[in-house]
């Protein structure tokens, strides 16, 4: 008889985020606050005695990102205090960027130019390449410290030493203590680059919140929207972020970035597009692993079983979306490069190049060292081996063949 594999995913917590679950559950939910709109709003305008929260409008997004954590993800109390304190501080950033702008006009007048988007599957080399690109001194790539804590505007005298970064080194502690060992599957850190995620987040309208949250409701909504306004928002939160502190060209990523390429050339008509790919049959459990792992920081009831079928259904119908954008000519073909995670690992400085000749960029001097050295400073595994399967999230070889067969078929994967 085969062993039945466990139905509810769990992870390794420190002593004080068990202590603070434990006194929750005491105090009840009521005590820990529910999330509405207005009472989330209000917190965030006494926290600033701001109240214009900018354009574009977000009454709707935010209402259903709501009303589907509230019923649906199944938070412990920490998670529901994590999760308020990150929804205010959202609506905490928008407040003080858009009184930033009112103060400083020249913001607005920031151009984000020819910016290079990497997108593909999870776990297809999107955040190796990321690192890779941002080592030219002329790239600009967001940061996770000033992505957090965006106002005021970072300035390139203090960028390196800006008090924000000690900040959110004590916050990135405290999530690994929620989370320990997870660095084992994504690394995370004040001075690393991040996920566009993360910014677009602040219109409400992002997948940012389901690779954290079961929010079935709230993911089934968000696929049916138009998602230019995220990335109005995207693009205001670069012009704050490049204000002070510019580059030739910023430097962005993120999966997701695949389920609305037309929302994405609207906004941004001159970007360049790099396509990773690798064999999906290996991503998917991969991704399942760190979805139920980031899921279990917020609640107790993460089902491996809901989880590994829900992303799998979900990349296949982002990759989809991505080609038919394409085979329409959402951008000149020229605006697209596909990049093999193979040909990534086995000659990370060749790919580069590779990046570099399509969009016609010189290739600064340095680089080529600096590649050589990021790979020395960072092996693979260094943190411990991230060790997953289909099996344990209910999912099989043969389902997924057949979900992705289109897919494997077009890029010979």
């Amino acid at each position: 008889m085969s062993q039945e594999l466990p139905r509810t995913w769990t992870v390794e917590r420190s002593p004080l985020v068990h202590a603070v679950n434990a006194g929750g559950r005491l105090l009840g939910q009521r005590a820990l606050g529910a999330f509405r709109a207005e009472s989330l709003l209000d917190a965030a305008r006494r926290k600033t005695a701001l109240d214009d929260f900018g354009s574009p409008p977000f009454g709707e997004p935010l209402r259903r990102l709501l009303e589907s954590m509230e019923a649906e993800a199944r938070l412990n109390p920490m998670g529901r205090l994590a999760t308020r304190y990150d929804l205010i501080h959202l609506l905490v950033n928008r407040l003080r960027m858009e009184e930033d702008r009112k103060r400083n006009p020249g913001i607005a007048e920031e151009e984000p130019r020819r910016p290079i988007f990497i997108a593909g599957l999870p776990r297809t080399g999107t955040t190796l390449l990321h690192s890779l690109l941002a080592l030219d001194p002329a790239s600009r790539v967001p940061l996770t410290w000033e992505t957090m804590y965006p106002s005021p505007p970072p300035e390139a005298a203090t960028y390196l030493t800006d008090r924000r970064i000690c900040l959110v080194d004590g916050q990135m502690r405290w999530f690994h203590r929620m989370l320990k060992g997870f660095n084992r599957i994504h690394p995370v850190g004040a001075r690393l680059p991040i996920e566009c995620l993360v910014i677009t987040s602040h219109a409400f309208l992002s997948y940012q919140f389901e690779t954290t949250h079961r929010l079935p409701s709230y993911l089934e909504w968000l696929e049916g929207q138009d998602l230019r306004p995220a990335y109005e928002v995207h693009r205001r939160f670069l012009q704050h972020l490049q204000w002070r502190c510019p580059g030739e060209r910023w430097v962005l990523k993120a999966p997701a970035h695949m389920f609305d390429f037309e929302a994405l050339f609207s906004v941004y008509p001159d970007a360049q597009v790099v396509m990773t790919h690798r064999d999906p049959i290996q991503m998917t459990a991969s991704n399942a692993s760190l979805t139920a792992t980031l899921r279990s920081a917020f609640s107790d009831e993460v089902d491996p079983f809901e989880v590994g079928p829900e992303c799998s259904r979900r990349w296949a119908e982002a990759i989809s979306r991505a080609l038919r954008s394409r085979d329409r000519g959402c951008a000149p073909a020229e605006r697209f490069l596909d990049l093999y995670y193979d040909d990534l690992v086995a000659d990370p400085i060749g790919a580069v190049h590779t990046v570099y000749a399509h969009f016609d960029l010189p290739f600064p001097a340095g680089l080529e060292e600096k590649i050589r050295e990021f790979h020395h400073r960072n092996p693979k595994d260094r943190f411990g081996t991230h060790r997953y399967s289909l099996e344990e999230f209910g999912m099989n070889r043969e389902d997924e063949v057949r979900r992705f067969a289109a897919y494997r078929e077009r890029f010979r994967l």
